[in-house]
């Protein structure tokens, strides 16, 4: 990823996985250490942050093919997509502020090549994807599972294991 000026880290899974649940969980582990997280999450839906009648929405409404909203407790900037286009993660590297981030965490855009962290259960029956994935480096599993030597099993249910896995593997190497 040309645009990635933090490390970069992944999670992969199907829908339905528990992605954004373990996020959640997480993301304060990690920014108790002090840590600042800049997050990504792609999304195949369609989707709206403005309501109407806000005025950033009329002035989008209006025709405006980027706005953005700034107060003094955060920006938002909301760009139209015409014509609609898949979006590329390094692409959104290149609008995202980097300048303050220990660590990029990224759902979704699995079909792209930079590390990354299966979650796989089992019992719903999905395959694995580290066998057609070279940057899966982990698998985070809530049982049991056969894998190569080399990727690193974490239990799902062990929050701490995995943001020590993360700490130790991302933000030590880095600084």
């Amino acid at each position: 990823m040309d645009n990635a000026k933090s490390p970069l880290l992944g999670f992969a899974a199907f829908s339905g996985t528990g992605k954004t649940t373990l996020l959640t969980q997480l993301i304060p582990h990690l920014t108790k250490t002090g840590l600042n997280l800049g997050i990504i999450k792609q999304s195949h839906h369609n989707f709206e942050i403005d309501k109407p009648g806000k005025d950033s929405y009329r002035l989008r409404s209006a025709g405006a093919n980027t706005v953005m909203l700034v107060s003094p407790y955060r920006r938002a900037i909301i760009t139209e997509f015409n014509p609609t286009i898949e979006p590329k993660l390094d692409d959104q590297l290149k609008v995202l502020d980097q300048s303050y981030l220990d660590l990029i965490l990224v759902e979704g855009f699995k079909r792209e090549q930079f590390p990354k962290i299966e979650l796989h259960r089992p019992i719903l029956k999905h395959p694995l994807i580290y066998p057609n994935d070279p940057s899966v480096i982990a698998i985070a599993s809530d049982q049991q599972i056969t894998r190569p030597a080399n990727l690193k099993l974490l239990d799902l249910n062990d929050i701490a294991m995995i943001a020590d896995f993360i700490i130790n593997r991302f933000i030590r190497i880095s600084s």
